[in-house]
């Protein structure tokens, strides 16, 4: 049965969002529309980048783990994940907008940008070489460079980044090998910078905000256009 491990991961994180989205007196349901354009125009992004790092090594799949089907030469549950992530991410910030009335990180959202902008430029920089390290580092600064020129509000965005970190680390800690005998997904750490949370690389944590902000703001988009 552990072959089915990362198939169970991807539909347990889906699960309780996917109940929840029919809650009447804030559907997240009527909005899907809006979220699955987002999560095409994103997850297709992301994709290319996951089966490029695949081929060249930066990182791979165990396929003990694996049910043994393929799309675009990721595992099916690979594909699989960026939906059930984003879903229950997109979800976390969209009830946010019902439970909070206030965020506290309305004051100090520009003062995290810029120093998020100041350290992915700084690790860019001294790790220019290394493909996993570079790339997200790299496309998170150009992210937070077109959000401070948009002057864009992004305290929501790290308000529900942080709030779905817990769960980030107990899924991502599962499929970097904590609890496991073996790594779902194992990294080359020549390719990034060689520090772990746990089990789980340092990049993942802002490879993970880049994909989730980004279907965040598609998200928001089309629902103000419709």
């Amino acid at each position: 049965m552990e072959k089915y491990l990362y198939l169970t991961i991807d539909l347990l994180t889906l699960s309780v969002p996917l109940i929840a989205s029919f809650y009447p007196k804030h559907a997240y349901y009527k909005n899907w529309f809006a979220l699955f354009k987002g999560i095409v125009i994103v997850g297709l992004f992301f994709l290319i980048w996951d089966a490029y790092f695949t081929n060249i090594g930066v990182w791979g799949f165990n396929e003990r783990y694996l049910i043994g089907i393929k799309v675009f030469n990721l595992p099916l549950e690979e594909a699989l994940f960026f939906i059930c992530i984003p879903y229950s991410s997109v979800f976390v910030y969209f009830s946010m907008e019902y439970l909070l009335k206030k965020n506290p990180l309305e004051k100090s959202h520009k003062l995290i940008t810029n120093f998020l902008l100041t350290f992915s430029i700084v690790v860019l920089v001294m790790n220019y070489n290394k493909w996993y390290t570079a790339s997200t580092f790299g496309f998170l600064a150009l992210y937070l460079l077109f959000h401070l020129y948009r002057k864009t509000y992004l305290g929501r965005h790290y308000l529900s980044y942080a709030l779905t970190l817990v769960f980030f680390f107990i899924v991502n800690g599962v499929l970097t090998g904590s609890f496991i005998e073996e790594p779902v997904v194992w990294y080359n750490d020549a390719e990034n910078l060689g520090i772990r949370i746990g089990t789980i690389p340092f990049e993942d944590a802002f490879y993970g905000f880049l994909l989730i902000a980004g279907i965040i703001d598609w998200f928001d988009c089309f629902r103000i256009k419709k």
